[in-house]
């Protein structure tokens, strides 16, 4: 990954934590590391355990951010949250899976979307 794709991930992060606080979210972690990946943040919101990906883009083209958790990336998630609850000793705590689209374009403010539960483990 090059130098300036991960400084705009992280700028992407960043400003989704923000929203997210403003929100009313607790981080508990940030790029929480799992043997499938990593875990953008992962928070609590109103007593749940919320494990959050962050999509970064320059331009809304293509679908926008949101568009990019397909399929495999929600199965992914889903091994990497099920790591990090055998990692703490937790098994069923209440979760959820949201995604934070942020569109970052020249000239213009941030444009950040939060899905909540934005899909379900089936």
């Amino acid at each position: 990954m090059t130098h300036a794709r991960q400084s705009l991930g992280k700028h992407g992060e960043d400003l989704a934590c923000c929203e997210l606080r403003r929100r009313g979210y607790a981080i508990v972690a940030r790029r929480y590391r799992t043997r499938f990946g990593e875990i953008d943040v992962i928070a609590r919101h109103e007593g749940t355990l919320v494990f959050v990906e962050v999509k970064t883009r320059r331009s809304s083209a293509f679908g926008g951010a949101t568009a990019a958790v397909g399929f495999h990336k929600q199965r992914r998630l889903i091994n990497m949250a099920r790591s990090y609850l055998m990692g703490i000793g937790r098994t069923s705590p209440p979760c959820r899976f949201d995604v934070v689209g942020v569109t970052l374009a020249d000239g213009d403010p941030p444009v950040l979307d939060v899905v909540v539960n934005a899909f379900v483990v089936g």
